[in-house]
């Protein structure tokens, strides 16, 4: 399987990318809105896990770009600022989970394969 992760707490994402290497899961990542659009363009990520605030942008503006590019993918919600109607937008966009930080890395894991499964991708 292979996700983008895309959060502005760049400690948090590296040490999660290398957890999830452990893993068996290949994951790239990115601190900025725009730069994970790019990267979505150039490569097929099975599942994006997305903060839903970053400085600039939020997680569902980045959304709603990269479905527009790549509808196939699997979308997460990963978040430390979370409410209820983050919670409904990002459901109504079509993410498969909204979950809250910190987060168990064995629950991370089972959500991504249950969201690259809702998206149709095979689990890898």
């Amino acid at each position: 399987m292979r996700v983008l992760l895309v959060d502005d707490e760049r400690e948090l994402i590296s040490a999660m990318a290398e957890r999830l290497f452990f893993r068996g899961i290949e994951a790239d990542w990115t601190t900025e809105g725009a730069k994970a659009v790019e990267m979505a363009e150039k490569t097929a990520y099975d599942v994006i896990v997305l903060d839903m605030k970053m400085p600039g942008t939020s997680g569902l503006s980045v959304m709603r770009q990269i479905k527009a590019r790549r509808p196939g993918s699997g979308f997460v919600f990963l978040t430390g600022h979370g409410s209820a109607e983050d919670r409904e937008a990002g459901e109504a966009e079509g993410a498969a989970f909204y979950l809250m930080k910190p987060i168990k890395i064995d629950l991370l894991v089972e959500k991504l394969k249950l969201a690259a499964q809702a998206a149709g991708k095979e689990e890898a």
